[in-house]
């Protein structure tokens, strides 16, 4: 618990006198205020995901070397070392926090225009060039200015529906080029990011029943200082089909930065729903699959 204390401390999210080995209503608020900053449900547990989050928090850029390995690194500093890259017109894709094959391939590339070894690791010698010559103002990441002006690379694979909902099935029956193997229904984020990174899918589409909630939640990726603009599209896209259609469920639209939605690397929506009858699970699903055929095959 004092670790826990600790960590949230560093960040600035704790009073100096919730400092101790209890877990109170006011540590449980602070996992909240963290959870909420960090675009992760905000339940105040101190879950496996909350925990790993915590733990990157803490890397500042320069703590330790970084550089292409698997499982990939993770942190604020990986974050930091893609938001100065994308500033110098360097693409490394995202800002998600996560060391993959394009931010090696942008660090590399930042290396050779400096004269350095172009070996994708930032060393302290690269570290000093690349503060050396970042903007001493905030400037537009190369990776949005890509995507505002629809440079975007699209995967060509097919549309991938998974999660444990009694919508997941006839969605996939109103979708051409649709991959949905039920028995993928248990395999864990880790596992369908993987497979789906590895056969290019063109969409994700993951979806979950919550017994406890009441309407649609739609959740694309945000985090750091970057955001998917075409997930936010489709999630709206979607919300806009189910309001046409006046299926008289509350919708929200939300940038998070749930697992499924930083381990994928294409555009990939969550949907959240509470209970449905048998009329809401019809209509809902006409709308969802109407609005996600129009969005990948216009």
């Amino acid at each position: 618990m004092r670790d826990l204390h600790d960590r949230l401390t560093s960040l600035g999210l704790v009073p100096l006198d919730n400092l101790g080995d209890i877990f109170s209503e006011a540590t449980q608020a602070t996992v909240q205020a963290f959870q909420r900053s960090r675009g992760l449900a905000i339940t105040g547990v101190v879950d496996v995901t909350t925990w790993t989050r915590l733990l990157e928090a803490g890397w500042v850029l320069g703590d330790r070397l970084l550089f292409l390995v698997k499982p990939y690194l993770r942190g604020d500093d990986v974050a930091e070392l893609q938001v100065r890259l994308s500033q110098l017109g360097f693409d490394p894709g995202r800002v998600d926090g996560v060391f993959g094959p394009l931010l090696d391939r942008a660090l590399s590339e930042f290396q050779r225009n400096c004269g350095l070894e172009s070996n994708g690791t930032l060393t302290q010698r690269t570290l000093i060039e690349l503060r050396r010559f970042s903007p001493a103002s905030d400037r537009t990441l190369v990776s949005e200015a890509r995507d505002g002006a629809g440079f975007e690379q699209t995967p060509r694979g097919p549309i991938l529906v998974w999660g444990q909902s009694p919508l997941t099935r006839t969605i996939t029956q109103r979708l051409p080029l649709v991959d949905a193997d039920e028995s993928r229904v248990r395999w864990s984020v880790e596992q369908i990011a993987g497979y789906a990174n590895s056969v290019g899918a063109l969409g994700v589409i993951a979806l979950s029943e919550q017994p406890e909630w009441n309407g649609v939640h739609l959740h694309y990726w945000s985090s750091y200082q970057s955001y998917s603009r075409r997930g936010e599209q489709l999630a709206s896209a979607v919300a806009n089909a189910i309001s046409r259609d006046d299926i008289g469920l509350r919708i929200e639209v939300t940038g998070m930065a749930l697992p499924i939605l930083r381990e994928t690397q294409m555009t990939t929506i969550h949907l959240e729903h509470g209970p449905l009858s048998s009329k809401e699970a019809r209509l809902l699903t006409d709308a969802i699959a109407t609005a996600i055929r129009d969005f990948f095959h216009s």
